[in-house]
């Protein structure tokens, strides 16, 4: 009951913004989410500071200081669009949510499911993630590989969101029968990956030269079901609206014990997601605690997280 007081304030706002959103005009709501998103950088320091230790980490010196700068805060104006965008599309009807997106590479994608066996896609936060939802879903029944939100009464405002984007989501916690039984009736699943995970419940990968703990559940789901795995970012346009890019079938040969082929499937679609963040550095969530978790460190001792 306590927790569930402490999700009101924090909802208020929430629901506060979706109100003056409703009446202003979708490009006043972008600009308004950068502003938002330009102030976090200014005054949210915790995040600052982790954004620019992560690009330190990441690109070093081959990138001075001043750019790492900018790229940083452009992150936060971008993230800040994001989130007024969602909150505009509460109101949107399919038709309006449909003119924002365009979709290449859909053929991948229905190829794919000839093979009968359902798709699995995969991605990051880059752009407006949620958004591909609205392209995939036009081609074949969709849904998401989600973690609950803490704020309960967000997660619901979220989970209409989702299923209005055209998404039915599957929470993490025990999603290994229901993610099968999906791909089962030739349908989609979709998965983000480049997210932090507990050490006991990720396996370590290569992430821009460092180690990164991963999820598993995407490569384990493939060996499970044969289902191909295929990538899929969604851009943000200077137009305003989205570009959703679906990529061909990976062909990742396998054959050696099960711990060894779930880590050549995470790490070649890691790789994947590392190439698009170089592609578009400003696009990605540089404020995310990506290398949190840590492996056991030169002398053998687990480091706690």
């Amino acid at each position: 009951m306590i927790e569930r007081l402490r999700d009101i304030p924090f909802f208020l706002v929430f629901q506060a913004l979706t109100l003056f959103f409703v009446p202003v005009p979708r490009r006043f709501c972008l600009a308004l989410g950068r502003g938002l998103g330009l102030l976090a950088f200014r005054f949210f320091s915790k995040h600052r500071g982790l954004a620019l230790d992560n690009l330190r980490l990441v690109f070093g010196s081959r990138i001075a200081p001043a750019e790492r700068s900018r790229i940083a805060r452009e992150s936060f104006a971008r993230f800040g669009c994001v989130l007024a965008d969602l909150v505009k599309m509460q109101r949107l009807d399919r038709r309006s949510l449909e003119s924002l997106v365009d979709l290449e590479g859909g053929d991948n994608l229905k190829r794919a499911l000839e093979r009968g066996r359902g798709v699995l896609l995969f991605s990051g936060h880059i752009g407006n993630w949620e958004m591909g939802s609205v392209a995939v879903s036009r081609i074949a029944p969709l849904h998401v590989v989600a973690r609950r939100l803490d704020n309960a009464l967000v997660e619901k405002r979220l989970l209409s969101l989702r299923r209005r984007l055209g998404a039915r989501v599957i929470y993490k916690h025990q999603a290994a029968r229901p993610v099968l039984e999906v791909l089962k009736k030739n349908e989609v699943v979709a998965i983000v990956i480049d997210q932090n995970v507990l050490r006991r419940e990720g396996v370590f990968v290569d992430f821009f030269g460092r180690a990164a703990s991963t999820t598993p559940g995407l490569a384990s789901f493939h060996l499970k079901s044969g289902a191909p795995i295929l990538p899929i970012i969604t851009a943000c346009r200077k137009d305003g609206g989205y570009t959703v890019r679906l990529g061909r079938p990976l062909e990742i040969p396998v054959g050696g014990t099960p711990r060894q082929n779930v880590l050549k499937i995470t790490q070649a679609c890691t790789k994947i997601i590392e190439t698009r963040v170089r592609d578009a550095p400003e696009s990605w969530l540089w404020f995310h605690d990506r290398w949190r978790s840590r492996p056991a460190d030169e002398h053998g001792k687990e480091t706690e997280i």
